[in-house]
């Protein structure tokens, strides 16, 4: 099978299941005092500055969770907020949490290229709250579009709001440093860039009281119990240190991209990319071939024995609408005919290939049809 879909998992690294098998043999709870307790918390540690190294921010503000959605989820648990800012491409992690919150909640659109607009930000903010938190992801799941989100977390911090920013897509695709960003909140997991699924992170500065989703011991500096993932966390960190080389690969893969892109461009004139004429992520393509559904079209590849997905993989199982394409504007047969490719660092040329072919057998098809 070629592997396409790095953006629903990304396959783990052999260094990282190594790492994780060491640390599984040595055993311990950081908890304990003894030297194989002691030993465990160091391991603990050690992984927290690894990635508060990779992503510049203190070892301190970083709480491990159970993995993208967990972190997501805390991050919105804000203690005394009155009013949730999201934008509508958001992953479900963020925009279902509306439904269980009891202040306003404010969707901002998105433009034909899935960016938000300053001003529609600016708009939602006037509304009168006493603690209002902005929800923006800094790469999307499905199309790779980047936000430009220093500028809407500036807006956010002069209206007195908190910002949390979704970089789960992001890490290992293109540089992340939070204290460029000048967010408040940041939501991180380990299975995007090749670590183990299960495990995560919330980069949340000291100043803000999160209400924990999980209680019992004093773990996370009592923002989330229970006794931490150990192996996950090494295996999180250890996946953590290859992101330069993780970037770097990210050169090929947007050549590999273009490539594919301008293919079917020049056979299907009628085909669609989502995103293309703003910044993405170098590695993704969301693409519309239109009459063809997302269900059969994902059928097709994988009889072809490519691995594709139509969206988020995280929903349910099942292939349903895009919501990221109505999003942008798509109607309601777009969103049910377009697929995402994701490609990751070991992504050939003749991958490529194999999908153009596959693609263009299919829309044959359909034309035929």
């Amino acid at each position: 099978m070629i592997y396409l879909d790095h953006n629903a998992t990304a396959p783990i690294r052999p260094q990282v299941i190594d790492e994780m098998t060491r640390v599984m043999k040595r055993g311990g709870n950081p908890s304990s005092v003894h030297s194989v307790g002691r030993h465990a918390k160091s391991v603990l540690e050690n992984s927290r500055q690894t990635i508060a190294q990779m992503i510049n921010c203190r070892p301190q503000k970083i709480i491990f969770t159970g993995g993208g959605t967990e972190a997501n989820n805390l991050a919105l648990n804000v203690k005394d907020l009155d009013h949730m800012i999201i934008s509508a491409p958001e992953h479900d992690s963020v925009r279902q949490i509306q439904q269980n919150f009891k202040g306003r909640v404010d969707i901002l659109p998105v433009n034909e290229h899935g960016l938000v607009m300053a001003e529609d930000l600016q708009k939602a903010l006037v509304v009168p709250s006493q603690n209002a938190l902005v929800s923006i992801m800094l790469a999307n799941n499905e199309t790779g579009v980047i936000q430009d989100i220093r500028s809407l977390a500036r807006i956010s911090h002069e209206a007195g709001a908190l910002f949390h920013t979704d970089a789960i897509q992001a890490l290992g695709k293109i540089p992340i440093d939070f204290r460029a960003l000048e967010v408040d909140l940041m939501s991180l997991s380990a299975h995007k860039l090749g670590g183990p699924q299960g495990i995560g992170a919330l980069i949340a500065l000291e100043k803000i009281t999160l209400k924990p989703l999980i209680y019992g011991g004093g773990q996370e500096i009592g923002r989330r119990a229970g006794t931490e993932n150990l192996a996950g966390i090494a295996g999180f960190a250890k996946a953590v240190s290859f992101v330069p080389q993780n970037i770097q690969a990210m050169k090929t893969c947007e050549k590999i991209r273009n490539h594919i892109e301008q293919e079917i461009a020049e056979y299907a004139p009628e085909a669609y990319f989502y995103g293309e004429e703003v910044r993405r992520l170098p590695n993704t393509s969301t693409i519309l071939m239109p009459g063809v559904s997302s269900e059969t079209q994902v059928m097709a590849f994988d009889l072809d024995g490519l691995c594709i997905s139509s969206g988020a993989a995280c929903s349910s199982g099942k292939v349903k609408p895009s919501h990221v394409v109505t999003a942008m504007g798509g109607g309601q047969d777009q969103a049910l005919s377009t697929i995402r490719v994701s490609l990751g660092p070991d992504t050939t040329q003749q991958d490529a290939d194999a999908f153009i072919s596959a693609w263009k057998k299919l829309y044959d098809r359909k034309r035929m049809s």
